[in-house]
């Protein structure tokens, strides 16, 4: 697909999600970044895609919600045109014990980081069949994509990423003779948490054989590559320095 003059629509513009905007812009698409809680990082992304002399959006919504998701959908149809790239980036991430985790805890993970990539993806691909096709990206984990979990106190979290990349998989099935391309993208170490310990930042960088972490652009030059291919689909993507084969 020739990204140039399609339009995309993000969930969850936060750090990552604002680069991707920034590098779709520069190939010439029109962008929509949207955001739960997170309005002045959306907003200031969207003004710097607009500088760059194309369209953006930043919009609220909590991609968890049918509701949201389907007025969220309607609006940037009636003012900006059927969405022809979708990327699911919307997650939460914590850690917490197994006898520790709730219900609630196990609802929050599984609505956010799954529920959230059916129902965006239900709400575009409409637009997607009319306009001849599309491209849709998940977001999974590094770990969830290796097969076995590695570490204790993720329990909802890893579940719910192994469901997108199962889920990235039956869509691409499904949408395959709609020309609707559907791969997800499993990052490793990209960006060090804030928060993050000198001590913890060298273990990270210990049990990455490439010794480094990735930084945003590489996830946005994953994200570019599986918008222009036009023959892999149904594809999860490590992007994780190596982390997978230590």
């Amino acid at each position: 697909m020739n990204i140039e003059n399609k339009l995309a629509m993000i969930t969850g513009t936060k750090r990552i999600g604002r680069v991707v905007g920034k590098a779709l812009a520069e190939k010439g698409a029109d962008v929509v970044l949207t955001y739960n809680h997170s309005k002045e990082e959306a907003e200031s992304a969207a003004r710097e895609i607009r500088q760059k002399g194309r369209r953006a959006m930043a919009l609220q919504a909590d991609v968890s919600r049918s509701s949201d998701v389907q007025a969220l959908v309607d609006r940037v149809s009636q003012e900006l045109g059927k969405i022809h790239i979708l990327i699911n980036m919307a997650s939460i991430y914590s850690s917490k014990p197994f006898e520790e985790t709730t219900e609630k805890d196990w609802d929050a993970n599984i609505n956010i980081n799954l529920k959230s990539v059916f129902l965006c993806a239900k709400a575009a691909v409409p637009g997607m069949k009319a306009e001849g096709g599309g491209r849709i990206i998940n977001f999974a984990d590094w770990i969830a994509a290796s097969g076995r979990p590695r570490y204790k106190g993720y329990l909802p979290y890893y579940v719910s990423k192994v469901g997108v990349i199962g889920l990235t998989e039956i869509l691409a099935l499904e949408l395959a003779p709609y020309n609707i391309l559907v791969n997800a993208i499993a990052p490793g170490p990209i960006l060090a948490p804030p928060d993050l310990s000198i001590e913890e930042d060298l273990e990270v960088r210990k049990a990455t054989p490439l010794g480094r972490w990735g930084g945003e652009n590489e996830i946005a030059k994953i994200v570019l590559s599986l918008i222009e291919t036009d023959f892999i689909t149904g594809e999860c993507i490590r992007v994780d320095g190596g982390r997978h084969i230590r």
